[in-house]
C-alpha cells in the first residue's frame, strides 16, 4: 500500500534561546540552524523512514527547490510538489534549554496548493492507501471528502488546531490524532471528548505522559519512554508518521504507536526537525536495548 501526504514543506529556521521570550522582551540567541521542516514534510520523512511508500502533494516556490530535493533524498516521492510563483513557507524556532519550543509560521505556498495538484497525485491513490492531511496547507477538506469517496484510510493530524477545520474533515475521518491541548481545544469547540466521537481510531498525545489511544475496543494508555529531551521540534510528527508507518504494513495499532514512541524517544534528543528523524533501524536497535 501507500501514504499520500497533503502536507506543508517549510524552511524551519531554529534559535537556541537561554527561554522562551515574554511579550515585549528582547533576547540573544545562542546558536542558529536550518533544517526541512513544516509537519507535513516531518510526516512524510518519518513514514519514508519507517519503511512506508510515501508521496507528498504540496508546494513550494523556487527558493524551496533544495527542499524537493531533500524530500527525494529521504525516500519520499516529490512528482506531486507544485512550484509556484511565491515564496516557500518558512518557521522561526525557538528552543530553550530544556528542549521546549515556540513556533511562528509564514504559510507561503503551502496555502496554495493548486486543486490540480491534489487531484493529479489522487488520480494514482488505490483503494486502501492512507491519505493524511493537517492544517498548515489549504484542500483539507476537499481531499478528505475525495479520499473517503476513493475508499482511502482518511488520518488527519488536527494542528494548528482550528475548531471550524476539524469539524469540516470530521465525518471523512478514519484516525484522527491530536495533542492534549487541541483535545482540550476540541471539546471546549464541540462539547465532545475523543471517546464521544465517530472516528474508529484516535490518538491524544501527552508529550512525556505518553499517548492515549481510544479505539474500537476501549481506551489504552501508552506511558512514555523516558528520556533527557534537548529539543521537542517535530517529535509529533515523528510519532504521526511512524503510527501511519506501521499501519500501512499491517501493524496491529498497539504496536505501530510502540515503535512510534520509541521513534519520537530518539527524536527528542536531537536537534532540528526533518533531517534528524531516525530511520527504523535506529528505533529498532533502540528497542531492543529497551
Amino acid at each position: 500500500m501507500a501514504i499520500w501526504n497533503l502536507g506543508s514543506i517549510n524552511a524551519d529556521v531554529v534559535y537556541a534561546v537561554p527561554h522562551i521570550p515574554a511579550p515585549g522582551e528582547t533576547i540573544s540567541t545562542t546558536g542558529r540552524q536550518m533544517f526541512l521542516g513544516g509537519k507535513g514534510a516531518n510526516m512524510s520523512v518519518a513514514a519514508a523512514r519507517a519503511a512506508a511508500r510515501v508521496h507528498h502533494i504540496g508546494a513550494v516556490g523556487n527558493d524551496g527547490l533544495w527542499a524537493v530535493e531533500r524530500l527525494l533524498e529521504y525516500g519520499v516521492d516529490t512528482r506531486n510538489i507544485a512550484v509556484l510563483d511565491t515564496e516557500t513557507a518558512q518557521a522561526v524556532i525557538m528552543v530553550d534549554p530544556a528542549g521546549e519550543n515556540a513556533i511562528l509560521l509564514h504559510p507561503g505556498a503551502n496555502a496554495e496548493i493548486p486543486q490540480t495538484t491534489l487531484q493529479n497525485a489522487m488520480a494514482e491513490a488505490q483503494t486502501g492507501d492512507w491519505l493524511v492531511i493537517q492544517n498548515e496547507t489549504n484542500l483539507q477538506r476537499t481531499a478528505a471528502s475525495l479520499g473517503r469517496k476513493m475508499a482511502l484510510r482518511v488520518a488527519y493530524a488536527a494542528a494548528p488546531f482550528d475548531a471550524d477545520r476539524v469539524m469540516a474533515v470530521l465525518p471523512y475521518l478514519d484516525f484522527l490524532i491530536l495533542n492534549a491541548v487541541e483535545a482540550d481545544q476540541l471539546r471546549q469547540a464541540t462539547g465532545r471528548t475523543p471517546a464521544d466521537l465517530d472516528v474508529a481510531d484516535v490518538i491524544v498525545t501527552l508529550g512525556a505522559n505518553g499517548a492515549d489511544w481510544y479505539g474500537t475496543a476501549g481506551h489504552q494508555h501508552f506511558p512514555a519512554i523516558k528520556v533527557d529531551p534537548v529539543d521537542t521540534t517535530g517529535a509529533g510528527d515523528t510519532f504521526t508518521g511512524y503510527v501511519l508507518a506501521g499501519l500501512d504494513r499491517g501493524m496491529p495499532m498497539a504496536q505501530a504507536i510502540g515503535q512510534a514512541m520509541r521513534a519520537a524517544a530518539l527524536m527528542v534528543m536531537r536537534h532540528g526537525t526533518a533531517d534528524v528523524i531516525p530511520d527504523l533501524s535506529e528505533v529498532q536497535a533502540f528497542q531492543s536495548r529497551g
